[in-house]
């Protein structure tokens, strides 16, 4: 289960780090891409998969461990469904690292806005035109 969090709030790291590498592996994608459209049986997840029931049953238990599926016993049958604690904290991350990527962003424009302030006010001094009009002013 994802439970365990930072002193400040965040993630534990470890959790992250499994969810990413859960989602790293194309076989591990499909199946939770097909768990998107509800529970599935194991057999119902391997059948249009080339591999083994055995190599699906390992894909799945590193989903598990991940917390991104979650899979329930009913007689002879497994069924898998999605567990969305595992996909938003996924999004979460991605969400604030996003926020910060545009905070920087917003920041380096300001910097080069007020650059390009410098240099035009400078190119204006030294050249005594007017950018704004195109015109030289009288000496």
């Amino acid at each position: 289960m994802l439970t365990a969090v930072t002193s400040l709030g965040h993630p534990n790291p470890g959790e992250i780090d499994r969810v990413f590498h859960a989602l790293g592996d194309p076989t591990r994608r499909a199946i939770v891409q097909a768990l998107t459209g509800g529970p599935r049986s194991v057999s119902g997840l391997a059948s249009p998969l080339d591999m083994t029931l055995s190599a699906v049953v390992q894909h799945l238990q590193v989903l598990e461990e991940s917390g991104l599926v979650i899979s329930e016993k009913s007689g002879r049958v497994r069924t898998c469904r999605l567990e969305s604690a595992g996909l938003m904290l996924a999004s979460d991350w991605l969400a604030n690292c996003r926020t910060t990527w545009e905070q920087r962003f917003d920041r380096l424009g300001e910097i080069l806005n007020e650059a390009e302030g410098e240099s035009t006010k400078l190119e204006t001094e030294s050249t005594g035109e007017n950018p704004a009009s195109g015109k030289r002013k009288k000496r």
